[in-house]
């Protein structure tokens, strides 16, 4: 199976939600966000240090818009760097860290409240590696446990092993690549294509149009 990994902690430890601003029940929908070219500047050669981050124009303000939305914010994105044997775990913690610095500089809304990445390389053929769904299934099952039962620990199904599903009919993934959107279609929500050197900031303005209609 190879799960996904989290970022900040194990798969399922307990995940803490920040209150979203404006709202005060969540209505249960989540924007699934890939990362490089969608939140920040995608780059030919990885993104390989907290210093080579480049925040995309308007992606911390697109952030705080979804939250004011009562989206949940859940980043999924394939880091094979990690199984190709180019750095560790605790470099991509630093480039996570950093990216969540400079949204935090853009707008104090732009909470990320979940992070998940796939280290896997190709060949390994993972279940969270995108086009797959892992880390969708597993970013629904943490906001959703948090929410429902705080504090507590998660216990998390993939693929066929997981019945009980929940309705995405609200929810939406942001991606650059046909893989984020291949991955939307096998989860079953929504997937918008951006440009990856406009990112999310492009698009912002016709998810909230569509959740006005």
């Amino acid at each position: 199976m190879l799960p996904p990994h989290r970022h900040g902690s194990p798969l399922e430890d307990p995940l803490i939600l920040t209150d979203l601003p404006e709202q005060s029940e969540w209505p249960g929908k989540i924007a699934y966000l890939d990362r490089d070219g969608v939140l920040n500047r995608w780059k030919d050669s990885y993104v390989n240090s907290p210093q080579e981050v480049e925040l995309l124009i308007g992606s911390g303000k697109a952030i705080a818009i979804l939250r004011r939305m009562g989206f949940r914010i859940c980043v999924v994105t394939n880091q094979s760097p990690i199984g190709r044997g180019r750095w560790g775990h605790d470099v991509l913690e630093q480039i996570n860290e950093k990216l969540q610095e400079l949204l935090f500089k853009e707008d104090p809304d732009a909470v990320i409240d979940l992070i998940l990445y796939s280290p896997y390389s190709p060949s390994d053929k993972s279940w969270s590696r995108k086009p797959n769904p892992g880390m969708l299934e597993a970013g629904r099952q943490l906001v959703n446990n948090a929410y429902r039962s705080p504090g507590k620990s998660n216990k998390l199904s993939f693929g066929d092993d997981w019945i009980d599903r929940p309705s995405e009919s609200e929810s939406i993934l942001v991606g650059d690549r046909e893989s984020d959107i291949i991955a939307a279609e096998r989860f079953g929500v929504r997937g918008i294509l951006c440009d990856s050197e406009s990112g999310l900031a492009s698009v912002i303005d016709e998810i909230a149009s569509s959740k006005e209609r």
